[in-house]
C-alpha cells in the first residue's frame, strides 16, 4: 500500500461528492434523525419544515423554516394547499439552499400537508438549479384514511413529474413487519429504518464511483416508470460465510415476499458494497441465487469497494415489476371489457356534428312517394287524434356532456352525502334520468 493511500480517509467520511439529502415534514425530518443516529455521514443533509418546533428536534446541521402569517407557526393543519404556499413564498430560502448540489435527495411522506405540498415545489426547485433530483417517499397506512390516501397519490403524481425518479415505500407493507403487540411507536420506527434503508442505498449509488457502476440512467428509467411497483430490500452481513448468510438474509426480507417479486419483476437493481478484502468468488457467490430466481428480469449489477466494510458486505436490491393496474388492463385498454360502451365516447358523438357526411349543395331532394295504403293510414291516424304513433316514437336519452367539473372551492374537500346509495349532490334530475325539455 502506498503513501496516498495509507493517509487517505475512508470512503464513508470523504468529502461530499454533490450529493445533498432534504428531509421534507415529519416524516423527512424523522429519517434524517434515523440516519445521524445511525452515523451516516455519506450526505448533506437539511431539515425543511413549516414546524418551528419540529425541526428544533431534528439534530439536521442545516433547517429551513418554511412559514407564513396565515400559518401562525401551527404548521399546514394536513393541507397540500398551504404546505405548497409555503414552499411558493419562500423560493429564495429553497434556491440557496439547494445550492451548486450535483444530486438532491429528497426523503418525504405523502399524505399531509408539509410533505405533499413542499416536495414538488423543491423538486422543481432543485431541477431549475441544475441538479439531478430523486426522491424516497412513504405512502399513508391504509387505516388513515381516503382523504390522505387520495392527497398522497395526487402529491406523488406531482412529484414523479419533477425528479428523476421516486423510491416509494406504502407503510401498508409494514405490516409484514410486525405483530399484534407491536406498538405505534415502534411500528413507525420500523418504517423510519426501511426508509433510511433506501436513503443509504441510493447515496452509495449516488456519490461513489465503482468498480461496477450502475449507469443513472438506468436508475432512473426504472424509477420513472409509472405502470411498475418499486419494491426495495436491504441486507448486512460479516465474517468468512458472509456471502452466503447475505443471500439469505435477503431472500427472507418480508418485503420480498418470500422471493416471490423476483420472479415477478421486470429490472433487478443489485449493488453490493464491501472491503478491500471483497473477492469475484464471492461476489458470483451472491448473484448467482439471485440470477436463478430473477427469471425473465434484466439483472443491472453494482460493486463497491468501501474501506469502512472490510470484513463486511452490504447488499441493496431494487425490483420493478407490473402494477396490478397495468396488469388488468394493457396500454389502449379500458379495462371494462370488450362489450362494455365507453360513455364518454357516446357523449362526444351527441357533441360532435357529422360534417364529414353534410352534402355540399344547398339542394333538398323531395320526399320519396308513398304507396296509397301508407298514405290512408297516415290520414286516419292523424284524424282520430290518437297520439300512440308520437308515443312509439324512439326517446332520446339524455345523457351528461364531458363538460369540465367545476369546482366547488371551500367544499372541494368535503366527503360527498351518500343517502342510501345515492349522491345527494348531484341534482335530482340527472339521478332520476328526468329529461330536460
Amino acid at each position: 500500500m502506498n503513501e496516498d493511500s495509507e493517509t487517505r480517509p475512508p470512503l464513508e467520511t470523504a468529502p461530499k461528492s454533490g450529493v445533498k439529502i432534504f428531509g421534507v415534514g415529519n416524516a423527512g425530518l424523522r429519517v434524517l434523525q434515523h440516519l445521524v443516529e445511525r452515523g451516516f455521514a455519506g450526505a448533506a443533509c437539511a431539515g425543511v419544515s413549516t414546524d418551528p418546533a419540529a425541526l428544533d428536534r431534528c439534530p439536521a446541521p442545516e433547517k429551513i423554516l418554511l412559514d407564513l402569517k396565515v400559518l401562525r407557526s401551527l404548521g399546514t393543519g394536513a393541507d397540500p394547499d398551504r404546505g405548497r404556499e409555503a414552499a411558493e413564498e419562500n423560493l429564495p430560502k429553497l434556491k440557496a439552499a439547494c445550492g451548486d448540489s450535483e444530486t438532491i435527495l429528497i426523503v418525504t411522506g405523502l399524505g399531509g400537508g408539509a410533505g405533499t405540498g413542499i416536495s414538488p415545489v423543491l423538486a422543481r426547485v432543485a431541477r431549475e438549479s441544475g441538479a439531478q433530483v430523486l426522491a424516497v417517499a412513504a405512502l399513508p397506512f391504509d387505516c388513515e384514511g381516503n382523504r390522505r390516501r387520495a392527497q398522497a397519490q395526487l402529491g406523488l403524481e406531482q412529484l414523479k413529474a419533477e425528479t428523476e425518479g421516486v423510491l416509494c415505500l406504502a407503510n401498508q407493507k409494514v405490516f409484514k413487519l410486525i405483530d399484534d403487540q407491536t406498538s405505534v411507536t415502534d411500528t413507525f420506527r420500523i418504517t423510519n429504518e426501511l426508509l433510511a434503508d433506501g436513503v443509504i442505498g441510493l447515496c452509495r449509488l449516488l456519490s461513489r464511483r465503482g468498480l461496477i457502476e450502475i449507469p443513472m440512467a438506468d436508475l432512473s428509467a426504472m424509477l420513472r416508470n409509472p405502470h411498475r411497483d418499486i419494491v426495495f430490500a436491504t441486507a448486512e452481513s460479516a465474517g468468512a460465510a458472509r456471502s452466503r448468510e447475505i443471500v439469505d438474509r435477503l431472500l427472507a426480507h418480508p418485503l420480498l415476499d418470500e422471493g416471490k417479486v423476483l420472479a415477478e419483476a421486470e429490472t433487478v437493481l443489485v449493488s453490493l458494497v464491501g472491503g478491500p478484502d471483497l473477492s469475484m468468488a464471492e461476489i458470483d457467490r451472491v448473484m448467482q441465487p439471485l440470477h436463478a430466481r430473477c427469471g425473465r428480469a434484466q439483472v443491472l449489477m453494482g460493486a463497491l469497494i468501501d474501506e469502512a466494510f472490510r470484513d463486511r458486505l452490504m447488499i441493496t436490491l431494487i425490483a420493478g415489476r407490473q402494477s396490478e393496474s397495468a396488469s388488468r388492463s394493457g396500454p389502449g385498454e379500458s379495462g371494462s371489457g370488450e362489450g362494455a360502451p365507453d360513455s364518454n365516447r357516446l357523449d362526444l358523438h351527441l357533441v360532435r356534428s357529422p360534417s364529414g357526411n353534410r352534402s355540399q349543395s344547398r339542394f333538398v331532394p323531395p320526399a320519396p312517394a308513398l304507396p296509397p295504403e301508407k298514405v290512408e293510414e297516415l290520414l286516419s291516424g292523424r284524424k282520430s287524434g290518437s297520439g300512440k304513433s308520437r308515443k312509439s316514437a324512439t326517446k332520446m336519452r339524455q345523457g351528461q356532456l364531458p363538460l369540465e367539473i367545476v369546482s366547488k372551492g371551500r367544499f372541494d374537500k368535503s366527503e360527498p352525502t351518500i343517502h342510501k346509495g345515492e349522491d345527494l349532490d348531484v341534482p335530482t334530475y340527472i339521478r332520476r334520468g328526468v329529461p330536460l325539455n
